[in-house]
């Protein structure tokens, strides 16, 4: 499991103890506010917070609520962080001084700690709770100068597209229970400083001031999600992916001359472990082999039959009928990963980002349902 710094629910707190509770908890978690709120008396929140290195990711539910960090908080004590908040679900108003912004669901907000700020949240319906998912960054770890970070602060971007969907899907799926122990986090903080400086940049119209070290791993990553959105289309191939991304095959090639397996070896690996996926699954016994194959991309059924066999020892039919406890070991096993695992992919060595189910809609769709 990744380190969990602090687990708070107001369930588990005596209901007059509850908001004064986590007030307590805010002020000690986060750079130091004021919180308020119009249901003091009757507060519910949940509130967890990931360790990643230097970086803090903290999940949370909670009643309307506006958090306050004022003038003279901020000349109190200022940790010189930096703070991006996704809205998983409810809205927010953020001031700054005189220039405030709205934001709903699926938007990110950016704060820093050396800035007076109020921020209110609100649910998306009467008597639900606010869902966020926060990080938090010591700006000495971000490498683009101060100024830029400070830029981003009162920008709104999505979390439905570009470098936004990227971050929002990592987030949100980080939050989720899974496989993942301690000695990954070394690796994900690396992933989602990544994604964040790339957030940071586009926020602050200073993309190309990234290092390029940063350029190349954030490519990777929307590459990666680029294909995984596009498996059923049978024209997907190394040359569709470089033009989509405006690089030439040669460099798309580059990009991945780290990794365990070409552009094109990898697209075909993860089409069959989805069709693997598939045939195994009783709710699609009735679909013919040739429907799943055309679902994730192949044209010929033969072509695929043919590619089923050599790599998981047997054909597609006679996968279907074996029961999974039974099932034999592929030759090359696609790569699997518990449901809602965060992506780790990026560096040279990285596995594939996982996978949603090809036709699903938009990166932003799936991202989306993780947070659901």
């Amino acid at each position: 499991m990744l380190t969990e710094k602090l687990y708070f629910n107001t369930a588990e707190v005596p209901a007059a103890e509850r908001f004064e509770r986590w007030r307590e908890y805010m002020a000690g978690s986060l750079s130091p506010m004021e919180v308020h709120s119009p249901h003091h008396q009757d507060f519910r929140a949940e509130l967890r917070v990931l360790e990643l290195g230097a970086l803090s990711v903290w999940p949370a539910s909670y009643h309307a609520l506006t958090f306050d960090r004022s003038a003279s908080l901020v000349r109190q004590t200022d940790p010189e962080t930096c703070h991006v908040f996704l809205i998983v679900s409810g809205g927010a108003e953020a001031a700054w001084g005189k220039s405030g912004t709205r934001y709903g669901s699926d938007d990110l907000l950016t704060t820093v700690s050396s800035a007076p700020a109020r921020v209110r949240t609100g649910p998306a319906a009467e008597g639900a709770l606010v869902q966020s998912v926060g990080v938090e960054v010591p700006r000495t770890a971000i490498p683009l100068a101060p100024r830029q970070v400070d830029r981003a602060v009162g920008q709104r971007l999505s979390g439905r597209e570009g470098v936004g969907a990227l971050l929002a899907l990592c987030l949100t799926q980080l939050c989720r229970n899974s496989g993942y122990q301690a000695a990954d986090a070394p690796r994900l903080e690396l992933i989602l400083l990544d994604l964040l400086t790339a957030f940071l940049a586009r926020a602050s119209d200073t993309e190309n001031t990234q290092p390029p070290e940063t350029r190349s791993r954030v490519l990777r990553l929307r590459i990666r999600a680029f294909i995984q959105e596009n498996l059923a289309d049978p024209e997907l191939c190394p040359a569709l992916v470089a033009g989509a991304h405006h690089i030439s095959v040669r460099y798309l090639h580059r990009l991945f001359e780290g990794e365990q397996e070409p552009v094109a070896q990898s697209i075909r690996r993860q089409r069959l472990a989805g069709a693997h996926r598939d045939l195994s699954d009783p709710a699609l016994a009735a679909v013919p082999v040739h429907e799943i194959a055309a679902r994730w991309g192949f044209r010929h059924q033969a072509v695929f039959t043919r590619s089923f066999r050599n790599t998981f020892a047997v054909s597609p039919s006679e996968h279907r009928n074996i029961a999974p406890a039974d099932s034999p070991t592929p030759r090359s096993t696609p790569p699997t990963r518990p449901e809602g695992s965060p992506p780790v992919s990026g560096a040279a060595t990285d596995s594939a980002w996982p996978c949603p189910p090809p036709g699903s809609g938009r990166l932003e769709d799936s991202a989306s349902r993780r947070a659901e």
